[in-house]
């Protein structure tokens, strides 16, 4: 009887961040700067290269996309967050719940391939430079920008398959948007495949793309340290150091989170780790890659002028 009621749950509620009354209002204030920052910020970016002919070259390209998937993630994560921190007990929807998990895991999957490839392109322009124009070719950019898309598409969907085909018995999510394992955690029976799925697949994500950034960023390192130069070595180092601390940011909290036994996670600790890929890392990513641009902040600065 239990197992049929359980099959008729349509609706959940998310618990969300604050447990104590009091710092709902500091932090819902906080994280709407943050994300106003964000939208600002990433978007900003993609008008600014979209806008300068100069700056439509791979590099950027790849930039823009990935100020939109930060966008995407943002969008995706925060606006209910937001909702969580003013109304206890926020009701949700199972469609919406499944709407939110597979827009994040689509955007978050993205993330992933399309810091890959820019490690990649980085690695071509400083170890190739010769090469770089043959190599990276526009047409080049735009086959790896949809694959990237695709990719991320395709393993939402396969966790999303899994996911629609369990019941919930429990209709209190403790998180701050709907995510995977805090749902795998509602369900009936202990759905040992879907948390294969997570491990094995998501794991499989991460650490393909963690080792070919840091693979990349390796061979980019010794062909910098072979120039000679301390003009070039510092300036290579400065940009490497920027790309390497956003990139161990995301995956060091992904794979900590999708890739440790479900015994060893607690939900305090998995949406504190969440909060870093999903709402900080989103607003660091235009400062990170952007803001040390000279090239992107002499577009702005003429943008800011008034001159085309």
């Amino acid at each position: 009887m239990e197992k049929e009621n359980a099959t008729w749950l349509t609706e959940f509620v998310l618990i969300g961040l604050a447990h104590q009354p009091e710092w709902k209002m500091p932090m819902f204030l906080v994280f709407l700067v943050i994300y106003l920052i964000t939208i600002v910020g990433n978007i900003g970016l993609v008008a600014v290269i979209w806008n300068d002919p100069h700056l439509h070259i791979p590099m950027y390209l790849f930039l823009g996309n990935l100020a939109l998937v930060d966008t995407w993630i943002s969008s995706t994560v925060t606006p209910k967050m937001l909702v969580t921190l003013l109304v206890k007990g926020t009701m949700i929807s199972l469609s919406e719940c499944l709407t939110q998990f597979f827009s994040f895991a689509s955007s978050a999957t993205v993330e992933c391939f399309l810091l890959t490839t820019m490690a990649y392109d980085r690695y071509v322009a400083i170890c190739k430079p010769l090469h770089y124009p043959v190599i990276m070719t526009n047409r080049l950019c735009i086959r790896l920008l949809v694959l990237t898309f695709i990719g991320g598409f395709l393993h939402a969907i396969i966790h999303q398959y899994f996911l629609v085909r369990l019941n919930f018995c429990n209709s209190k999510i403790y998180h701050f948007y709907c995510d995977i394992l805090p749902l795998l955690k509602n369900s009936c029976t202990y759905p040992s495949i879907s948390f294969l799925l997570v491990y094995f697949l998501a794991g499989s994500v991460q650490t393909f793309s963690f080792v070919t950034v840091l693979a990349s960023y390796t061979f980019v390192i010794f062909a910098i340290i072979k120039k000679k130069s301390v003009k070039d070595i510092k300036k290579a180092f400065s940009t490497c150091g920027a790309h390497l601390l956003s990139v161990s940011l995301y995956f060091g909290t992904l794979l900590f989170m999708y890739v440790r036994p479900a015994s060893a996670q607690r939900d305090d600790q998995d949406m504190m780790d969440s909060l870093v890929y999903t709402v900080i890392i989103p607003v660091l990513n235009p400062i990170i890659y952007s803001l040390r641009n000279k090239q992107v902040l002499e577009s702005l600065k003429k943008r800011l002028r008034g001159n085309v």
